[in-house]
């Protein structure tokens, strides 16, 4: 079975003027692929106005991670993005499965 990452970075104001994030890091490992949508899903909150993009790592069907980027947080202005990570012996069709579960257009 495979076992999915989810990843996570916060940028705030401060945080972009420098270039950089505020924190980042892991959400998950080892993750079935529901548990793994969960998490990436759960940037969708009544603080954040909605999902801003929702995109690949690279184009082609054979990207490694889907990246969904929510809008900004309106008491602090920071943004919050998760990826989900993809083992590498998941075939280029059930990535574009899984990426149509997460709402990516053109798959």
């Amino acid at each position: 079975m495979a076992k999915f990452s989810v990843t996570y970075a916060i940028v705030t104001p401060e945080s972009a003027e420098e270039g950089d994030v505020d924190e980042q890091g892991f959400e998950l490992t080892d993750a079935s692929l529901r548990e793994a949508i969960a998490a990436v899903l759960s940037t969708r909150t009544n603080k954040v106005d909605g999902i801003e993009c929702i995109e690949t790592s690279e184009g082609g069907s054979h990207f490694r991670w889907i990246t969904v980027t929510n809008g900004l947080e309106y008491e602090t202005g920071a943004q919050e993005s998760r990826s989900l990570h993809i083992p590498d012996h998941v075939t280029d069709s059930n990535r574009c499965r899984i990426a149509h579960l997460l709402g990516v257009r053109g798959f």
